[in-house]
């Protein structure tokens, strides 16, 4: 069948390939499993449960849960009789939620808990738009979700078949609000078609079929997950989500998936674990996992380093590397990467490790992906975002700036024709705000972002994401942001890895009292300026790390500093530090 719309995944699966475990979720305990016959009945009954309510083509319904199956389909509820969904992160702020609310014009909100009810309670408070809130877990007091479903059962599905054959291509979908490191929040519309693009642009790519799982546990609410949701259900992927991030190591055991999506940040952190436990081997032991991480950081996908590397390699993996794939459930086919800049030596690592990182990149705006590394090593190289996929056209501006051309670039941002036109050129060409070089004339590679690169009063631009990056390669760096606008030489605010720093200390004999207290000492400072000094070798002078601050309290998206996407709210740092950045310029 001819699939040109997300509504048309469900059909498609169900003709195809219907799954016993089309989206499965754990309650108490337990593997619970939706069949894709199960997803469709749920999904039309909500459909004519939310036209019961009054919501019809156009109208706009909130989802605002961790993932679940649940989420899944109050979504496809949504897009059958036309509907828009606006899904939000659960960690935002009240005052966001009600902007968003307001902007969008929302009739009814879906929210996963009583917590989030809570918040919800509140931002809705004294607004009429908002007709109806519903929960998915039981809350007292508040209306569940399966009254939308019972509401439905008592209606003829038949009903439905108009209201999806009015649907269009270019209707829009969902409307995602970015919240960006300034100002409101912008709703960013994607159509059906956008996402349909990027399903079909990247299925050529995927290793992984009908027969295969996936682990989901990137938020839904953000575009990458959403995209990999409808790339699953086109090929029959049955999807697992996890318990929660916490819980990622546990699920992954259980359910061994052959893929699953992830931010650079959980890899640094698998592998950070690994190293952890190679430093409490002793003996022959120890040295044989530092003897296959040093061989795993000499790894190229795109050059053979001859027979002896490769038979070290090859015995590296029966030894040490085969419990890195046990730890991943022992089916990993591919990980994909995104949202942030991976360090090139963790793909090198995975890589060596039979553990295929396919990094890849885009925006909310371009429905994401714009480019990925391929699966094959041939196509796959490490440091860059890939080549772009099928039917999307990057071109490099004048001034380094990555623009991007096709039907993945959204129908604009709601209600800000002015922000649109800035956004979207005369010629159709996005401009991503990113700074870019295309090597081999079709590999992407990202240098920086546009808005964050300043300039020294040398007159030297300085691009902090490269150097930032490359200091949290240290095991005892956890969040770093680099500043120097206008001064001399750059400096930077830097937040320990605690864990790292304990494990360092108890290495030591350096008895640990509070994180506080342990970044003011002396041998722990020592320690800070080596692992500084250590990224300050390979950078030219004028980029080099001058002075440094130690920050005793992790940022955060509840404490401001952090978006929901975790990148850095660099303007609310240096607001919050300013007496600290001052200091290292007096």
């Amino acid at each position: 069948m001819n699939t040109t719309r997300i509504l048309d995944l469900l059909p498609h699966q169900l003709q195809k390939f219907p799954q016993p475990d089309c989206l499965a979720a754990k309650v108490n305990g337990e593997w619970v499993k939706y069949s894709t016959q199960d997803v469709q009945d749920k999904a039309d009954q909500i459909s004519l449960g939310l036209l019961k309510l009054g919501v019809g083509k156009g109208d706009k319904v909130a989802i605002i849960s961790m993932n679940r199956p649940e989420w899944v389909l109050a979504d496809f509820g949504i897009q059958q009789i036309g509907g828009i969904s606006v899904p939000m992160y659960p960690t935002i702020t009240v005052e966001d939620y009600r902007y968003i609310f307001n902007d969008a014009e929302v009739k009814v909100v879906f929210v996963a808990d009583q917590e989030l009810y809570n918040k919800v309670a509140a931002a809705t408070a004294g607004m009429d738009s908002v007709r109806e809130i519903y929960t998915f877990d039981t809350v007292q007091g508040a209306k569940h979700w399966s009254e939308v479903v019972e509401l439905g059962k008592r209606d003829d599905p038949a009903k439905l078949l108009p209201l999806k054959a009015a649907v269009s291509p270019e209707d829009i979908l969902t409307l995602i609000y970015t919240s960006g490191t300034t100002g409101s929040p912008k709703g960013v519309m994607l159509t059906h078609n956008n996402l349909m693009s990027n399903v079909m642009g990247t299925e050529p790519y995927v290793p992984v079929d009908y027969r295969h799982r996936a682990l989901s546990f990137l938020p839904l609410s953000h575009i990458f997950e959403r995209m990999l949701l409808y790339l699953y259900m086109r090929i029959g992927v049955s999807i697992y989500y996890a318990e929660s991030i916490e819980k990622v190591a546990d699920n992954l055991k259980e359910v061994q998936p052959h893929v699953f999506t992830t931010v650079p940040r959980l890899l640094e952190k698998v592998y950070d674990k690994i190293v952890a436990k190679g430093l409490e081997l002793t003996g022959i032991k120890r040295k044989l996992f530092f003897w296959a991480l040093e061989l795993g950081l000499k790894y190229d996908t795109r050059e053979n380093q001859g027979w002896w590397y490769n038979k070290q390699l090859e015995l590296a993996n029966k030894l040490i590397f085969n419990k890195w794939r046990e730890a991943l459930g022992g089916n990993i086919r591919a990980v994909v990467s995104g949202g942030a800049a991976l360090q090139p030596r963790l793909a090198r690592v995975f890589w060596s490790a039979n553990i295929r990182v396919m990094e890849g990149y885009g925006l909310t705006e371009t429905s994401p992906v714009i480019s990925v590394n391929r699966w094959e090593p041939e196509n796959n190289m490490i440091g860059t975002v890939g080549m772009a996929i099928d039917g999307v056209e990057i071109k490099i501006a004048e001034d380094g700036e990555v623009l991007s051309r096709g039907p993945h670039i959204m129908k604009g941002y709601y209600k800000k024709p002015d922000q649109t036109a800035e956004a979207i050129d005369a010629e159709g060409w996005f401009h991503t705000g990113d700074i870019g070089e295309l090597l081999e004339g079709k590999f992407l590679k990202i240098t920086d972002r546009k808005k964050e690169m300043f300039k020294t009063s040398g007159g030297k631009y300085i691009a902090p994401q490269i150097i930032e990056n490359k200091l949290k390669e240290s095991v005892v760096i956890e969040q770093v942001m680099v500043v120097g606008e206008g001064q001399k030489y750059a400096s930077a605010l830097i937040v320990p890895s605690f864990l790292g720093l304990q494990d360092w200390c108890q290495f030591k004999g350096i008895p640990y009292t509070s994180d506080e207290e342990m970044i003011t000492r002396p041998e722990v400072i020592d320690k800070f300026k080596r692992e500084v000094n250590k990224t300050n070798e390979g950078l030219a002078q004028y980029e080099t790390i001058k002075k440094f601050k130690l920050l005793p309290k992790l940022w955060t998206i509840e404490s401001g500093e952090l978006t929901p996407k975790l990148s850095v709210k660099r303007r609310v740092i240096t607001t919050k530090y300013g007496h600290l950045i001052e200091a290292m310029y007096s």
